[in-house]
C-alpha cells in the first residue's frame, strides 16, 4: 500500500507539473543532451559514493561495528539503487543497516548489544550528511539575497509558518511519547552520537566528509544543467540547487520524484528563471542519479543471498 501510494504521489505531482508548465514548454528546455557533461556527472558519482561509505565506514568503527572498504562500498552501491526504486527514500540505508546488524549478531562483545551499532552507525552516517545539507542551505540563503526573497515570498504564500505553529504541539506531544517509551534506546544512541560524531578525533573528518558529498551533489546537478543544454550561470544556479536538495528529504514520493521536480519549478521561478528549465534539469539529474545506482543492482544480482557480500 505505501509503496502504491508514493507512486501514485510522484506520478500525480509529475502530472501537475506537466500540466501546469505544457509539456511543449518542458521539451522546449531539453535541447541535444551533451555526452561529455552526462559523463562528467557520472564520473562525479564515483567519489561521491566512495567517500559517503568511507564516512559510514569510520562511523561503524567509532562504534565497535567495523566494516571492510569493499564491503562497504558494495553495500552502499546496493542501498543507493534500493533508494532508487523503493518508497521513501530510506529503504535502501535500512537494508545495509540490517545487513551489517546480522553480521554482528556474530559478534557478542560489541556495545551496545550487538546489531545495534549497526543502525546506529548508518543513523549517525545518513544525519551527518543531512546536518551538512542544512548547513549549505543556510550559507546559500545567506549568499543569495533574491534566494532570500524568493524563499520568504513561498513560505507566506504557502502558509508555512502557521502551519507549523499550529502542529507543533501534536508534534511535541508525539516525541514526547516517543522518548518516554523509548529512553534507553535514545540513550543509546545519544552515546553513539557522542562517540562517532561529536568526538574530537572524529568530528572534523565527520563535518569535511559530508560538505563534499553535498558538493558533489551540487556537481552532479549543475553538469545535468549543462548536460541539457541550459546555459543558465552557474553562480545563479549553484544557490538553488541545495534546497532542491532539501525538498527531496520530504517522504512523500519515490527517490524525489514529483517533490524535486516541483521544488525546482517553484525556486527556479520565484528568482525570475524559466521554471520549465528547472523541472528539466531535475529530471535529468533524476536519471543520472539513478544510472549512477546501476552498480548496486549488479552487485544484487550477483550476491543473491543477503549478507554474501565479500569482505575487502
Amino acid at each position: 500500500m505505501t509503496l502504491l501510494f508514493r507512486l501514485a504521489a510522484s506520478l500525480a505531482l509529475l502530472t501537475a507539473i506537466l500540466l501546469w508548465l505544457e509539456p511543449q514548454t518542458l521539451l522546449a528546455a531539453f535541447a541535444a543532451p551533451e555526452p561529455l557533461w552526462l559523463a562528467a556527472a557520472l564520473t562525479l558519482t564515483i567519489p561521491q559514493v566512495a567517500l559517503s561509505a568511507w564516512r559510514w565506514r569510520i562511523t561503524a568503527g567509532r562504534l565497535g561495528a567495523p566494516l571492510g572498504s569493499g564491503e562497504a562500498l558494495c553495500e552502499y552501491y546496493v542501498a543507493t539503487f534500493l533508494n532508487q526504486i523503493l518508497p521513501g527514500g530510506v529503504m535502501g540505508d535500512a537494508t545495509r543497516a540490517w545487513r551489517h546488524a546480522r553480521r554482528q549478531q556474530t559478534r557478542a562483545s560489541t556495545t551496545p548489544p550487538p546489531g545495534a551499532a549497526a543502525w546506529h552507525a548508518v543513523i549517525i552516517e545518513r544525519a551527518s550528511g543531512q546536518l551538512a545539507l542544512l548547513l549549505v542551505v543556510l550559507a546559500a540563503l545567506a549568499l543569495a539575497p533574491e534566494l532570500r526573497v524568493a524563499t520568504a515570498e513561498l513560505l507566506a504564500v504557502s502558509g508555512h509558518g502557521p502551519g507549523w505553529i499550529t502542529l507543533a504541539p501534536m508534534l511535541l506531544t508525539i516525541g514526547g511519547i516517543a522518548w518516554w517509551r523509548g529512553r534507553a534506546h535514545i540513550h543509546r544512541l545519544r552515546v553513539a552520537v557522542r562517540e562517532a560524531l561529536l568526538a574530537r578525533e572524529v568530528f572534523m573528518r565527520q563535518v569535511l566528509a559530508s560538505l563534499l558529498i553535498v558538493a558533489s551533489y551540487v556537481g552532479v546537478y549543475l553538469c545535468c544543467m549543462r548536460m541539457i543544454g541550459i546555459d543558465t550561470p552557474m553562480a545563479q544556479a549553484a544557490p538553488l540547487v541545495p534546497w532542491v536538495l532539501l525538498a527531496m528529504a520530504i517522504p512523500l514520493s519515490i527517490a524525489g520524484w514529483g517533490v524535486r521536480e516541483g521544488a525546482a519549478a517553484l525556486l527556479w521561478q520565484a528568482v525570475g528563471l524559466d521554471p520549465a528549465e528547472g523541472v528539466a534539469i531535475s529530471i535529468s539529474y533524476g536519471v543520472v542519479i539513478l544510472l549512477s545506482s546501476l552498480p548496486g543492482a549488479l552487485i544484487l544480482l550477483h550476491h543473491a543471498v543477503p549478507g554474501a557480500v565479500r569482505r575487502s
